[in-house]
């Protein structure tokens, strides 16, 4: 049997145990019910329904058995690693990279990569995700932090919840946004009939703010820089995609994946969003670590291309 801790973010106060589980743990919300019944799930120490409402810093342990899926398999995967001490590690992470293991991935993530690579990781999360405090999706390029040990840990989720850590990213968005800067603020919640897609359509979203700057104009295209105020779930591709102008390549929100100029198309193999930028404060040192990662060449190339049309 392996005991797994999750902390509730400002984000996810207020859901349901059950769902916040099921999200969490990627369990169905059946399973998660039943192991709450079963005693197997406790917040803070203490039982509860599986209605009950969780808070924010709440701990909540699972204990589940130990099967093989459950376990993080070291693998001999190369990783782009920007910085790294005995407290966090710094990864600009490539597009098509798995963050951690769940059903359908469970191998070639990034860390299965850091299980090999790293002498020690944090307890919370463990086994699958430990030291996980923000994510990046599949096809995202760009810079992750992961702590090490349980006091970063604890000193990362507060930076990045009090709003003092700051992520960039780079985007190719389809269209020419009306205005140079600009900030996006809707609420973002799940949709009723995806649970896996998250929408602006909804009463029972939670703040989210985008904020942009357009870097470049192209025939049919822009780049933008993008600063996330808010760490909402595809925030950046469910805020650009709702005011009309969605990532390219994002075959989810915008199924912008190629662009036609007369009798040459332009194809984008994945959403073209890169992390380039992190900063935040050392949670061993106090020092301001500020980090970037160059545009991947995917990117690089799409850029050139549109600046041919």
């Amino acid at each position: 049997m392996k005991k797994t801790a999750y902390i509730v973010k400002l984000d996810t106060k207020n859901e349901r145990l059950d769902t916040f589980l099921s999200l969490q743990a990627d369990l169905t919300r059946s399973h998660v019910q039943k192991l709450i019944r079963e005693g197997l799930v406790t917040v803070n120490g203490s039982i509860e329904k599986p209605g009950f409402k969780v808070k924010n810093r709440d701990r909540v342990e699972l204990i589940i058995n130990d099967e093989p899926q459950d376990v993080l398999v070291p693998e001999a995967i190369a990783l782009h690693i920007v910085r790294e001490d005995d407290s966090i590690i710094i990864v600009n992470k490539p597009a098509g990279m798995v963050v951690y293991p769940a059903a359908g991935n469970r191998s070639g993530t990034l860390m299965n990569a850091l299980a090999h690579h790293c002498d020690k990781l944090c307890s919370i999360g463990a086994p699958l995700r430990p030291g996980i405090v923000h994510r990046l999706d599949k096809d995202t390029s760009g810079l992750i932090v992961v702590a090490k040990d349980d006091r970063a840990y604890y000193s990362l989720v507060d930076q990045f919840r009090e709003r003092q850590a700051e992520k960039q990213y780079l985007a190719l968005v389809y269209g020419n946004l009306k205005d140079n800067s600009g900030e996006i603020v809707k609420l973002i919640g799940r949709s009723d009939t995806d649970r896996k897609k998250m929408t602006t359509r909804t009463r029972r979203g939670k703040e989210a703010i985008t904020k942009f700057e357009v870097l470049n104009r192209f025939k049919e295209a822009s780049l933008v820089r993008v600063r996330i105020i808010t760490g909402r779930t595809h925030q950046i591709r469910v805020h650009f995609a709702s005011i009309g102008y969605p990532v390219l390549g994002d075959m989810t929100y915008g199924k912008k994946a190629s662009l036609r100029s007369g009798h040459r198309e332009i194809k984008f193999p994945r959403q073209m969003l890169h992390a380039h930028y992190l900063k935040l404060k050392h949670p061993a040192t106090g020092d301001i670590l500020e980090c970037e990662a160059p545009m991947p060449e995917d990117m690089e190339k799409a850029i050139q291309e549109l600046a041919e049309q």
